[in-house]
């Protein structure tokens, strides 16, 4: 898939999807979680680290990087990563107030834990026994 097209998730080395604008088919689900429709990007099997970041952000770089490393060594863990500048729809809807901020989905891409700030990879670590 083509980087920086609006809408369109694209992979990158790392296994992490970014999603950087929105569909109007992606406007659904908020709820007990956004799940993948709301995302614009596919749940992970066992569970899903969803960042919500913006661009002039240092601490949301950390917090990639931590995610992007957690999410690499727990198999069937996925790293979202999304623009909240471009999604403001979602962060509305999410109640997301600052950048950077966490999500752990569970596999149905129910909210399990959330947390603002730059995380400790034992923190998210922690975070996700709860979802799988």
């Amino acid at each position: 898939m083509e980087a920086g097209v609006p809408g369109v998730p694209h992979r990158r080395r790392s296994g992490r999807t970014r999603v950087s604008g929105r569909d109007e088919a992606e406007a659904g689900g908020c709820g007990t979680g956004p799940g993948a429709a709301g995302l614009g990007a596919p749940l992970g099997e066992r569970a899903t680290l969803v960042q919500f970041s913006s661009a002039f952000c240092a601490p949301c770089r950390a917090t990639r990087r931590v995610l992007g490393e957690v999410a690499a060594m727990v198999p069937g863990v996925a790293h979202v990563e999304i623009d909240a500048e471009a999604r403001l729809d979602l962060v509305r809807a999410l109640g997301i107030v600052k950048t950077p901020t966490v999500l752990v989905l569970d596999a149905h891409g129910r909210e399990v834990r959330r947390a603002a700030g730059q995380p400790r990879r034992a923190d998210v670590i922690a975070a996700l026994g709860e979802a799988v």
